[in-house]
């Protein structure tokens, strides 16, 4: 008698996708290695794919590759041509049109904000008292900017099991001081909000962020430029009388970005204070 198949085996086999993705983003997307990756049918792997993961395969290859470009865009000074064939457009126009469409700028423009922005507003800071959160999480290792891949991994888990639901949110949870550790070896938690019967397994680990006093800065933007967001939290720090606890900085990710505007998406900041 075949063994039952359960949530938590489809849950495996969407995990073995999505690192399978990651790891060869720059290749041409082919639904038959996906779905043997999966150990699914590849008749039946897309729409099993569409509706634990909540967006197509093709959909999620474009996501993945336009984030990396941003990131570039932010980070490197690499030419817009070299950044676009990366992404996989055999053409500046073609890789133009999909940048603006998702993030609402041409790439041009999208790098020149952040110097743009240096003498914008500063964002507001607030002192708040807030709760502790039961998050299940998965590891990452490596430069904070690519830790879409741990929360991939952390996605094709929580997809199957049907607990990626408000008001469950995603929190990042960073380890390291990126001030001094080098970015390949920064640690870092991708996590997402969960119940108290949801528990450690093959997976995820279950970790817990403390309640207390944070400063907390909302920032509004592509997650490739949340750093403007950081330097002006920390600006703050030294003229509010507050001190830093000693424990990690928390990201909480208000929205979803598979259905979220790059521009859109809203971030908490949150920095542990002292009591």
């Amino acid at each position: 008698m075949n063994r039952p198949v359960t949530r938590e085996s489809y849950a495996q086999r969407l995990n073995r996708v999505a690192e399978h993705i990651w790891a060869h983003l720059d290749e041409p997307l082919d639904l038959t290695v996906l779905a043997e990756a999966a150990c699914l049918s590849p008749f039946h792997f897309h729409r099993i794919y569409r509706t634990m993961i909540g967006e197509t395969v093709i959909e999620t290859v474009s996501r993945l590759r336009l984030q990396r470009a941003s990131m570039e865009l932010a980070r490197s000074q690499a030419p817009i041509a070299e950044i676009a064939r990366r992404a996989g457009y055999g053409s500046n126009p073609a890789f133009t049109r999909a940048f603006r469409a998702a993030y609402d700028l041409a790439p041009a423009a999208f790098r020149a904000t952040r110097r743009a922005e240096t003498g914008a507003p500063a964002m507001p800071v607030e002192v708040q008292d807030r709760p502790a959160m039961r998050i299940a999480t998965v590891p990452h290792r490596g430069p904070p900017q690519q830790i879409g891949q741990a929360f991939d991994r952390l996605m094709a888990w929580a997809g199957p099991k049907g607990v990626v639901m408000p008001p469950a949110v995603g929190v990042a949870v960073y380890l390291d001081d990126m001030s001094v550790v080098p970015p390949a070896d920064q640690r870092a938690l991708a996590g997402l909000t969960v119940s108290p019967e949801v528990g450690t397994d093959d997976t995820v680990t279950i970790h817990e962020v403390a309640a207390g006093r944070y400063a907390v800065l909302l920032y509004k933007g592509p997650y490739a430029q949340i750093g403007q967001g950081y330097e002006e939290l920390f600006a703050w720090l030294p003229t509010s009388g507050e001190e830093p606890a000693n424990a990690p900085c928390v990201e909480v990710n208000l929205n979803d970005p598979r259905k979220t505007a790059p521009a859109d998406l809203l971030t908490e900041l949150c920095l542990p204070l002292k009591p």
